[in-house]
């Protein structure tokens, strides 16, 4: 239900013979969204409490939000239970999951552990920091609210119009997952002002792509219910022990890959009309 998944029209279809079944079907899409909004909650305290492990197991909270966001919609819709209700939860949980979360995250990530500055320039940080963080989280709530309105791309289901706020919250995850301390690329919370900067930047120009008109792959024109070739099948779960194996690695790596290619993407288009234009 969230902006991985279109919003549908509530179900209109014939009722269960077992009201009781029924109640129960409803329960099964708002209890993904809750568990979202849980790992939400889960991934602000342990951002709060700053510590490096905390701040991984907030990542790590943050991609399981994720993951429960995509289904809350496949269930609603599988099950014949997608309501005007559960739209409008399901936005509200993605704030916080996809909002509020990572931009505390970003934030302790990025300022916390800062020794390279002291006195006034770490002041003159923290307020850009606060800035910065802020402006993503009005980003995603923009986003949201402009997604329940216009939807998908206009004439396609296959593109979303500006980056799916789980998918800037996951640059934000998987950066802060992979770049742990303890793990292959231990480098944890950042001490440097200049990587910092850099860092806060990135948070805010993750925000102006949530409200861009940039168009992003969706991945809804994937026939994920009907047969698939034995060779996807083994792709799938090749791609799921590496992610398990190698997560550091290859949750940065998708979560970079899918913006630089939206970006890249709307760049070679707009050259391309441009060049277009002058030569017509």
């Amino acid at each position: 239900m969230d902006e991985i998944e279109q919003h549908e029209i509530p179900f209109e279809g014939k009722r269960h013979r077992n009201p009781k079944r029924r109640r129960g079907i409803f329960l099964l899409p708002a209890m993904m969204t809750s568990a979202n909004l849980l790992c939400g909650y889960y991934a602000v305290v342990a951002s709060l409490v700053g510590a490096p492990e905390d701040l991984n197991r907030a990542a790590k909270a943050i991609g399981l939000a994720i993951l429960f966001d995509s289904l809350d919609g496949r269930l609603a819709r599988m099950t014949g239970t997608t309501t005007e209700f559960g739209v409008q939860f399901d936005s509200l949980a993605d704030v916080v999951s996809f909002g509020i979360a990572p931009s505390i995250l970003a934030y302790a990530w990025g300022f916390r552990g800062v020794t390279s500055m002291e006195g006034e320039g770490l002041h003159q940080l923290g307020q850009f920091a606060w800035v910065c963080c802020l402006a993503f989280l009005i980003c995603c709530a923009w986003r949201l609210a402009r997604f329940n309105v216009q939807g998908m791309a206009p004439g396609s289901s296959k593109y979303f119009v500006g980056m799916p706020t789980p998918a800037a919250a996951a640059v934000i995850a998987a950066i802060v997952h992979g770049l742990r301390l303890g793990g292959p690329m231990s480098i944890g919370p950042l001490q440097n002002g200049w990587w910092a900067i850099g860092w806060f930047i990135l948070a805010a120009a993750l925000g102006g792509l949530m409200t861009s008109t940039i168009r992003f792959y969706s991945f809804k024109d994937i026939p994920w219910a009907r047969k698939q070739p034995s060779l996807a099948i083994v792709l799938v779960c090749l791609l799921a022990g590496v992610i398990w194996r190698y997560s550091e690695y290859a949750l940065m790596t998708i979560a970079c890959t899918y913006t630089l290619v939206g970006v890249t993407l709307h760049l070679i288009r707009f050259f391309r009309h441009r060049l277009v234009s002058r030569t017509a």
